[in-house]
C-alpha cells in the first residue's frame, strides 16, 4: 500500500470502492430519470457501437438548464462540423427532452450535422469504459463542472481529447471538491483544455489541480444566447390572448419559493387587482403539488398543460409544460428568476433579459455570480430578499413603464457587450479536433 500513495491511482480506487458501496442508492436515484426511446441500460454504457467511418463529437450537459445554456455551442458545432455526429448526453430526463427538441429543430434547419442523445452512464469503471469504447468520440466536451473521474479516465485511456467548456466553479463548490482534492486533481489531469467563464473560476480550477497552461478564460457562453423568432412570435400571440392586464412570471421556482412568490402576488394584487402571475415550477414532478398549493391559497388557477383558458378572474397561469419557459418569459412585463430565494444558486438570468423583460431575483445566485455581476453593473437586475421585497419591486416597476423600458434596454445591451465566448470556445475546440 505505501508505494501507491504517490501514484494517481489510489484516489480513484477509493472512489470506485465508495461507488460500489453506494450502488443501490445511486441506481435507485437514477431509475426515475427515464425517457421514451432510451432504455435504462444506457446507464451502464450499453449503447450502439459507432461505425469506424463516423466521426463523433460528444458533449455532456447535466440537465435542462445546462442544455439550454449550451444551445449556442450545440448549434455552432452542428453548423461547423456537419460531417460529424453530435452526441449530447444528460443525466436527467428533462435534459433529454430538451436535446430532443434541439434535434427536431435541426431536422428543419437545413444542412446541419446530426444530433442525438444518450443518458450519460453511471460513473462506474466498467460503464464508463464501455460507453467510451462504443461511442468512439473524436472529442469529448464536458459542460461547466461535470467532472466524472471514471469517464475522464476512460477518455484518457482511449486517447480522446477532453475539453471542459463554460467552466465554472463557485467558492462553495470548490470547498466541497477540496475535501476530495486528490481525486479531483487526478481527474483534472485528464483534461486537455478548460475554457473558464471568469478569472475567478480559472483560479479555483487551478487551485483544485488543473494545470494553469491548460486553462483559458473565455467568458460565459450564456451571453451568446440567440433569439428564436418563432418563440418571440409565440410570446406575442400568448400575450395578446391574455389581454390588457399586468403580467409577471416566476420561472424555475423551487419548494419554499412558490409560497413566497404567491405571497408577493397577493401583495401586488392589492395595488393591481387584475395582475396575472405565470408560475413555472422547475421540475415537472412538482406541477401537481404547485397546482394544489395555488388552489389552497384561493388563487383562480388555469393550467397550460390542460389547455385551460385564462379568464378575467384567473389570477395564476401555471406553466406546467416542457420547453416553453422562454416563450412564457416573453409574454410577461417582468420576470422573477427562481432558485434564488432558496439556497439553490439561481437559474439563467439572461433568458428573460435577452427577450427584453426586466429581471428580478433573490440573493442566492452562486451559480450565476458572473452573470449577476454584469447585469448589476448595467443596472439591469434587481435583487430582493423575501416575498415583501419582491411584491414591492413588482409594484414599483408596474407603476413606472419608462423604468421597465430602461431596464429592458440595459439588459439587452449588457448581453450584447459580453458576447464572444462562443467564438473563443470554438477556436479552442478546433485545436483539439486537429490533434
Amino acid at each position: 500500500m505505501p508505494r501507491l500513495i504517490g501514484s494517481r491511482r489510489w484516489p480513484r480506487w477509493l472512489y470506485n470502492a465508495a461507488l460500489c458501496a453506494l450502488a443501490p442508492l445511486i441506481w435507485r436515484r437514477v431509475w426515475r430519470e427515464s425517457s421514451p426511446g432510451h432504455p435504462r441500460r444506457e446507464r451502464l454504457g450499453l449503447i450502439e457501437t459507432t461505425p469506424p467511418e463516423l466521426a463523433v463529437i460528444w458533449l455532456h450537459a447535466a440537465s435542462v438548464g445546462e442544455v439550454l445554456a449550451a444551445r449556442p455551442l450545440i448549434e455552432a458545432l452542428q453548423g461547423r462540423y456537419p460531417d460529424h455526429r453530435l452526441v449530447v448526453t444528460t443525466m436527467t430526463a428533462t435534459g433529454a427532452e430538451r436535446v430532443a427538441a434541439l434535434a427536431r429543430t435541426a431536422e428543419n434547419s437545413g444542412p446541419l450535422g446530426e444530433v442525438s442523445h444518450y443518458f450519460v452512464p453511471l460513473d462506474f469503471p466498467g460503464a464508463a469504459n464501455r460507453f467510451v469504447t462504443r461511442l468512439r468520440p473524436t472529442l469529448a466536451i464536458f459542460f461547466e463542472t461535470e467532472l466524472w473521474p471514471n469517464l475522464l479516465h476512460a477518455c484518457h485511456r482511449h486517447a480522446v481529447p477532453v475539453a471542459v467548456v463554460n467552466g465554472r466553479l463557485s467558492a462553495k463548490a470548490m470547498r466541497g471538491y477540496r475535501r476530495i482534492g486528490a481525486l479531483m486533481a487526478t481527474a483534472l489531469c485528464h483534461v486537455d483544455w478548460l475554457a473558464a467563464k471568469s478569472t475567478a473560476d480559472a483560479e479555483r480550477f487551478r487551485r483544485l489541480g488543473m494545470a494553469g497552461e491548460r486553462i483559458t478564460t473565455v467568458g460565459s457562453l450564456k451571453f451568446d444566447i440567440g433569439l428564436n423568432h418563432d418563440v418571440c412570435a409565440d410570446s406575442e400571440r400568448l400575450r395578446t390572448s391574455l389581454g390588457e392586464r399586468p403580467i409577471w412570471i416566476a420561472g424555475s421556482t423551487h419548494p419554499g419559493e412558490d409560497e413566497q412568490v404567491l405571497a408577493a402576488h397577493a401583495l401586488l394584487r392589492q395595488h393591481h387587482p387584475t395582475a396575472l402571475l405565470i408560475l413555472v415550477p422547475r421540475h415537472p414532478r412538482r406541477f401537481d403539488d404547485v397546482a394544489r398549493l395555488c388552489e389552497s391559497q384561493g388563487e383562480r388557477l388555469a393550467r397550460r398543460s390542460q389547455g385551460e383558458s385564462v379568464e378575467a378572474d384567473t389570477t395564476v397561469y401555471l406553466g406546467d409544460s416542457m420547453g416553453e419557459l422562454s416563450m412564457l418569459y416573453g409574454a410577461a412585463d417582468i420576470a422573477f428568476v427562481g432558485g434564488s430565494l432558496v439556497p439553490i444558486g439561481g437559474h439563467n438570468l439572461l433568458e428573460p433579459a435577452a427577450l427584453g423583460v426586466p429581471v428580478l431575483s433573490g440573493p442566492e445566485l452562486a451559480n450565476f455570480g458572473d452573470v449577476a455581476e454584469v447585469l448589476h453593473a448595467a443596472d439591469a437586475l434587481t435583487e430582493v430578499a423575501d416575498a415583501t421585497e419582491l411584491g414591492e419591486a413588482l409594484i414599483a416597476l408596474l407603476d413606472d413603464p419608462s423604468e421597465r423600458q430602461r431596464r429592458a434596454a440595459a439588459g439587452r445591451a449588457a448581453i450584447e457587450a459580453n458576447r464572444g465566448a462562443l467564438t473563443r470556445t470554438l477556436a479552442g475546440l478546433a485545436k483539439l479536433l486537429r490533434q
